[in-house]
């Protein structure tokens, strides 16, 4: 199988290319590419969204050596041109710019902590992108723990499977100057990076975009439901809410999803529980109360209840199908999103 390494040996990358010059814009690249200066990126995480990710870095020339649990996911890399890693730790060790795309928190410690530790094992000059949706007080906790002279960003992302796939995502960063300007010369092949602020302020911004998705989501059910009961078409009521102030990104994207009856298995209802999680954390820092999010945590946990936790998100819009008795399958060529 291919590898994007090159010569480069087993081991520490070399301190020249440490000390090399990092682009700083799309002009650049190409020179970049062609002297061998280009980062060596590590990438941790290779599921639905960071194996997408990881293939889009490799193809834009970018020596990657990435590492997954799971050897499927990791021979899909490997089968795309990037380095197989023995673990977490050796791909921190041998990255420049170091990313983690994990379902949780969790996850991110299990990998990052402790002496044996890829944060522990990250070399002077590098950097951690966390692409996790995180805790922004664990991110900062981190990142008090990195070794001399590593930097830490926060990066997580939204825009789904397709997003990842086509490099149409949108990326929340947030960290000190000078490494979020080395961090979104790559990031930039991800999609849009949005400069958020100090450390932690990615994950808010994330966090807050996905509070105002889960109400969305919540809700659309519930509108095609009172427009069917009424006796109007399904595939006239989408396309009225479409083209009018009830359009948002779940009545484009998502509403597919509820139509073909699969409601998008690429994000369970278990992960949408941990984001609502999180979010009610950050809500804890405001002096009102925040009943729609709080609803939408309530039906999302009740779908849970009734379909299980592993199940797609949008089981949200099937329980009100059961519940009503109606059925919203709408013919059309709804090929999935992560397919495309």
């Amino acid at each position: 199988m291919a590898s994007c390494i090159g010569e480069t040996p087993p081991g520490k990358i070399s301190a020249q290319l440490r000390a090399a010059a990092w682009v700083t814009n799309e002009s650049d690249l190409v020179t970049e590419q062609n002297s061998g200066a280009l980062p060596t990126i590590g990438f941790v995480g290779l599921g639905n969204m960071g194996g997408p990710m990881c293939r889009r870095l490799v193809a834009a020339g970018y020596p990657v050596m990435a590492y997954d649990i799971n050897p499927d996911a990791l021979a899909a890399a490997a089968e795309a041109g990037a380095m197989a890693g023995e673990s977490a730790t050796a791909c921190a060790a041998q990255a420049d710019l170091f990313m983690t795309s994990l379902p949780r928190p969790d996850h991110v410690a299990s990998v990052m902590t402790g002496s044996d530790g890829a944060l522990a094992a990250m070399q002077p000059g590098s950097i951690w992108v966390d692409l996790t949706t995180n805790r922004k007080e664990f991110v900062a906790e981190l990142a008090a723990q990195a070794p001399a002279g590593v930097h830490v960003v926060d990066s997580p992302v939204t825009g789904a499977v397709d997003g990842a796939r086509q490099g149409k995502l949108t990326l929340f960063i947030g960290g000190d100057d000078d490494a979020v300007a080395r961090a979104k010369v790559p990031l930039d092949h991800l999609g849009l990076v949005i400069e958020c602020g100090e450390l932690g302020h990615g994950n808010v911004v994330k966090l807050v975009t996905n509070q105002l998705w889960f109400i969305a989501a919540a809700a659309i059910g519930e509108g095609f439901a009172t427009g069917m009961a009424n006796g109007v078409d399904l595939g006239t009521l989408w396309y009225a809410i479409k083209e009018s102030v009830g359009d948002s990104f779940v009545a484009r994207h998502d509403a597919p999803s509820i139509f073909a009856g699969h409601y998008d298995p690429s994000f369970s209802l278990d992960l949408c529980l941990k984001d609502l999680g999180l979010v009610r954390e950050l809500g804890e820092n405001v002096s009102a109360t925040l009943p729609m999010t709080a609803a939408a945590h309530g039906v999302f946990a009740e779908a849970a209840e009734r379909y299980g936790k592993d199940v797609g998100e949008l089981h949200v819009a099937k329980r009100i199908e059961d519940d009503a008795n109606l059925s919203m399958r709408l013919e059309g060529d709804w090929t999935p999103h992560w397919e495309k």
